[in-house]
């Protein structure tokens, strides 16, 4: 129990000082997510005044700031609230015998990092997508994930603007992505998690781009706008699932763009009951019969 309650802390008060450490620039820039967040927020915000795909959006649009909140909540705040249990939860399992090694279908260690960045990007956008399936597919999940899909006018800062218990499905299966690859993550890992984030921003954004043919392989703010369409096609519980690719969209038939006006009505069914507010919005789940 000792090593438990120490491993628990040592990882808790770590993120604390990690996150602080950020803020006062004291970590190095290129692994420093909390500055890192601020800029490409800031470049993101500043193409969309400058470059808006819906003309009559403000730049400080329908729930901005709550989105803002979000963003820094959800990227900081709930990390460092959880990280002990995280770490609690690695010990348990290695205690079982359940490790890296047991669970590794390749190694990727000796590969040139070039390659090491490309597959770890890959297996963990995958996971990401199938995870976001499951989030729209199941009604204990979808009753969270409807935070996602209350915002009515898009905009960068929407992309972090979820539930925090989406992590619990989120973190363990991106987790066992890592552990795929043995455990083994590459040191310039910060590059494909700062690569996340500004698709992530930028398929939020109100910014008209597609990328052209590579609009097959790479998200984009067209197609992940329909995926926060109100009227879904009938059948579906959801379309365009991708995070940072489409790749697996267009591969299993979830894809869906019939027209790219940037003018559909976005939410889903009964939003109008929905709270506007945060803490509304994060104790919704919980409340009985919100499944569907």
């Amino acid at each position: 129990m000792e090593k438990y309650i120490e491993a628990f802390a040592n990882a808790f008060l770590g993120t604390i000082q990690w996150t602080w450490k950020s803020i006062l620039f004291e970590v190095p820039w290129y692994t420093n997510y909390f500055w890192g967040l601020v800029a490409i927020s800031l470049i993101i915000w500043c193409l969309e005044i400058a470059f808006p795909w819906r003309k009559n959006q403000s730049a400080f649009r329908k729930d901005f700031w709550l989105d803002g909140f979000y963003m820094f909540f959800n990227f900081f705040v709930f990390a460092i609230a959880v990280s002990g249990f995280y770490k609690l939860l690695q010990l348990f399992f290695a205690d079982i015998g359940v490790t890296e090694k047991s669970l590794a279908l390749i190694d990727i260690s000796g590969w040139p990092a070039g390659l090491q960045l490309l597959v770890f990007f890959i297996v963990l956008d995958f996971v990401q997508w199938f995870t976001h399936i499951l989030l729209h597919k199941f009604p204990l999940f979808w009753r969270f994930h409807k935070v996602h899909h209350s915002v009515k006018e898009m905009g960068f800062a929407a992309h972090l603007r979820y539930h925090w218990m989406e992590n619990i499905l989120y973190k363990p299966l991106k987790t066992f992505g890592v552990m795929i690859l043995g455990g083994f993550e590459p040191d310039q890992a910060y590059i494909v998690h700062f690569i996340a984030i500004a698709i992530g921003h930028f398929n939020h954004a109100n910014i008209k781009i597609t990328w052209g043919p590579l609009k097959y392989i790479i998200n984009n703010p067209v197609m992940h706008l329909y995926h926060h369409v109100y009227d879904l096609p009938e059948g579906r519980y959801g379309v365009n699932f991708g995070i940072s690719l489409s790749l697996w969209d267009y591969i299993f038939g979830h894809h869906y763009i019939p027209e790219d006006s940037g003018t559909i009505a976005l939410g889903f069914p009964g939003d109008d009951k929905f709270p506007k507010d945060f803490i509304g919005q994060n104790t919704y789940g919980f409340k009985k019969g919100q499944g569907s």
